[in-house]
């Protein structure tokens, strides 16, 4: 279960020494073709990574050959010896490829302002060329891994050709895209403006709508490469849905490891005008702190919920609201209905139904509570 699991791919995961735990950092995935079209999505941050700012550059002609990422620093705001960091691990890893560097792309994740060690990326790039294989990409999804505590991987099989996929991220998940690294791979035919696609179409419903805690950060990629390997060339539709439930698993993934949490949460808004009212309403739910505080609490607070709805642009008459919790609806007319002592929140998994009876239209956003756990994880970083 891995990015190597699609023919045509070689992956590792070595240690370069930028964490001092000693555990592996640096990750190295490699489209061996025949193919090598491919997309990619970038944070909508307007402060960005060097990474990114390098990765948006190589990815314009939907080429790629290699991707290179490291955990133990973001290499964000370390001026402008940073962003040469970033060209010299490309060019590295070019020529231990065999390729050129406008076709690597290069993520990084860790602190901010932390200047990555050039010559231990350097180093550990020629490692991870060493040990480039088939069966790395367990390696490498755990190279990427800051404060997550599983590494999250996933395989989407289709008829003959196949999905692989992994991820990071932990905390610091809200779009655009969530804090996260993500490596897609397919041995599908697949041109590149067509993966372009069908990926802004998969993240649109998975990544996008995953919102922990409302903070977007200036590192997120998520790169999607197609090797061809298999000969075969699904359907459009066919890619994008299996596409989608490969970045729809991750993203559940990333959420149920979200720092500290007890409780993965499901907001979905239904019978809204349009769906962007039903994101807009989700995410208003999503990014309350009291809301999150209360199901921490195991407190199905409905009131919480309506006050976070008053708050959006969407189409609703504020008198005539329906809430459910776990199924059960608390909330009728917006007034109350059924007893909230009936509501059962000590389960990790909790929904909230939210009726806008406003359209036709419903959207899923996914968040987590707030705990004790997630303040002193986020208070304690850096040290």
């Amino acid at each position: 279960m891995s990015i190597t699991h699609p023919q045509g791919f070689r992956a590792a995961g070595v240690v370069a020494g930028l964490k001092s735990t000693g555990a592996k950092d640096l990750a190295l995935v490699v489209n061996d073709g025949p193919t090598f079209d491919s997309a990619s999505v970038f944070t909508s941050n307007r402060c960005k990574a060097n990474p990114v700012l390098w990765s948006q550059e190589v990815v314009k002609d939907g080429v790629v050959k290699a991707v290179v990422l490291n955990s133990g620093g973001a290499n964000c705001y370390t001026g402008p010896d940073g962003f040469q960091t970033t060209h010299a691990v490309a060019e590295q890893v070019a020529a231990r490829v065999g390729i050129g560097a406008i076709d690597v792309v290069v993520c990084s994740t860790g602190l901010i302002g932390l200047a990555n060690d050039r010559g231990a990326l350097l180093a550990g790039v020629d490692a991870a060329a060493e040990q480039l294989a088939a069966d790395g990409g367990t390696a490498a999804a755990e190279a990427i891994m800051t404060t997550d505590s599983v590494s999250k991987q996933v395989v989407v099989e289709g008829a003959g050709w196949s999905i692989g996929g992994m991820a990071k991220g932990a905390g610091m998940l809200a779009p655009q895209l969530a804090t996260m690294l993500v490596v897609l791979t397919t041995d599908a035919v697949v041109p590149a403006a067509e993966l372009d696609a069908a990926l802004r179409a998969a993240t649109r419903v998975s990544f996008d709508r995953l919102d922990s805690d409302g903070c977007m950060s200036t590192n997120d990629t998520v790169t999607l490469l197609a090797s061809g390997a298999s000969g075969i060339t699904p359907t459009p539709a066919d890619f994008t849905a299996a596409l989608t439930q490969a970045c729809t698993d991750l993203a559940m993934q990333l959420l149920a490891d979200a720092e500290g949490a007890d409780h993965e949460i499901a907001i979905t808004t239904v019978n809204a005008a349009s769906e962007d009212d039903a994101v807009a309403v989700g995410r208003s739910v999503a990014r309350s702190n009291l809301f999150k505080a209360a199901i921490f609490g195991n407190d199905p607070n409905w009131g919480r919920v309506l006050a976070s709805i008053g708050t959006t642009d969407a189409v609703f008459d504020p008198a005539d609201l329906d809430v459910a919790m776990n199924g059960v609806w608390v909330c009728r007319n917006s007034t109350p209905h059924a007893d909230p002592a009936t509501v059962d929140l000590k389960p990790r998994s909790v929904s909230v139904t939210i009726d806008l009876k406003s359209g036709d239209h419903r959207a899923t956003v996914w968040t987590n509570d707030l705990t004790h756990a997630y303040v002193h994880e986020n208070s304690a970083y850096s040290s």
